[in-house]
């Protein structure tokens, strides 16, 4: 064996060491998540008009586990963040060290934030649209299942493109990318993004437009808090450099 792959299998031995601590965190979190599910689920379903169907013993299991999964997906977002923080620990200087590591609570907070505003403003809009489309016309029986997968899939991504601006933060301060990237890559970005848009949303102009832009908001914020990172990056740099060549 050579001398450089004895380094390649100690980053490996150490990165599934940092994946198998995120996994049983998120097993904890969601047998925890689960034993509340119902208090959860009566929460959840306090306001809805309408009575929800199921279609059979498994499906209630299966929601129940739906909902847990979010939260205890929510709950391991700092742990894995702190365990991939370790991973690339021995890479960082001690200034990088703290500067990352004062990023982890910011990205809990930020999914919290995405969940929030994905549950409160996205999700009702968007339910409410496609209710009046209906009215009248059609009788209207909600599954557990469904109902509970189209509040899925109008929350659960917002909690994860909320953190976009942190994590270029991130990437930023470690040099990875830069804020002339993220300008050149502006067009493909945006496309992605109302790509993304229109895949997680129901097939409707409203709710592609109410997911769209919050989405190219976040990345063009994206790119002025990278431009900020990057000067001060440049400056501590420029600073280090003339305290080296001062005579000693």
């Amino acid at each position: 064996m050579t001398n450089q792959e004895i380094p390649l299998l100690e980053h490996l031995e150490e990165l599934r060491k940092r994946l198998i601590y995120t996994l049983i965190a998120f097993i904890i979190f969601l047998i925890g998540s689960f034993i509340y599910v119902q208090e959860i689920y009566a929460w959840l379903i306090r306001d809805l008009d309408h009575n929800l169907a199921v279609l059979g013993p498994s499906e209630i299991l299966w929601v129940y586990f739906m909902i847990s999964g979010v939260i205890a997906i929510a709950l391991t977002i700092p742990i894995s963040a702190y365990q991939t923080w370790l991973f690339v620990k021995p890479a960082l200087s001690v200034k990088e060290r703290k500067t990352t590591l004062s990023y982890i609570p910011g990205l809990f907070i930020l999914f919290l934030a995405g969940l929030s505003f994905g549950y409160f403003v996205v999700y009702p809009t968007v339910l409410s649209f496609l209710l009046s489309l209906s009215e009248g016309q059609f009788e209207m029986i909600f599954t557990s299942e469904k109902y509970f997968k189209f509040m899925i899939n109008l929350t659960l991504p917002f909690g994860f493109m909320f953190e976009i601006p942190l994590v270029v933060m991130f990437l930023t301060s470690l040099g990875i990318i830069n804020p002339m990237i993220l300008s050149k890559a502006r067009k493909m970005s945006y496309f992605a993004l109302i790509v993304v848009s229109i895949l997680i949303t129901p097939p409707d102009f409203v709710s592609d437009l109410l997911v769209t832009v919050p989405l190219l908001v976040l990345y063009e914020f994206s790119v002025t808090l990278s431009k900020f990172v990057y000067r001060k990056k440049l400056k501590n740099q420029s600073d280090h450099l003339i305290e080296l060549k001062k005579p000693s």
